[in-house]
């Protein structure tokens, strides 16, 4: 017997708001039973879904948990397109060489990192 992940959950101040934000990282279509004002607002991809929680407690800590995107293109263009959603850059790890990966916040300051597409690593090994 093994297990999988079905739902990653992030609480949020604002969950329809923040989820629009990640829908448009996706670029999936929001769930028809989600609406303005809910407690819970959901980001279907095909391999996990991103569940936001109505939460208004303040973050006080660097988030314990992150994901990991890998974008179909490149990194760079990736990290530019993010930026014009309204995330922003907290760490960049980029590397003169092509290596590396860029740490970024989302709209309600969840840290995610974005690294290299699968071809600009093969194209470094």
């Amino acid at each position: 017997m093994t297990s999988h992940v079905r739902t990653v959950t992030f609480d949020a101040h604002d969950p329809y708001e923040l989820a629009g934000f990640w829908l448009q990282v996706f670029n999936v279509p929001r769930p028809d039973d989600d609406a303005p004002g809910d407690p819970y607002a959901a980001v279907v991809t095909d391999s996990v879904t991103l569940l936001f929680e109505q939460n208004n407690d303040e973050k006080l800590a660097k988030n314990r948990v992150h994901l990991d995107l890998e974008p179909d293109g490149p990194r760079d263009e990736e990290v530019e397109r993010l930026l014009k959603l309204g995330a922003t850059i907290e760490h960049d790890h980029r590397e003169p060489d092509g290596t590396g990966f860029v740490v970024m916040l989302d709209p309600e300051a969840h840290e995610f990192c974005v690294l290299r597409s699968a071809a600009e690593r093969a194209a470094t090994s």
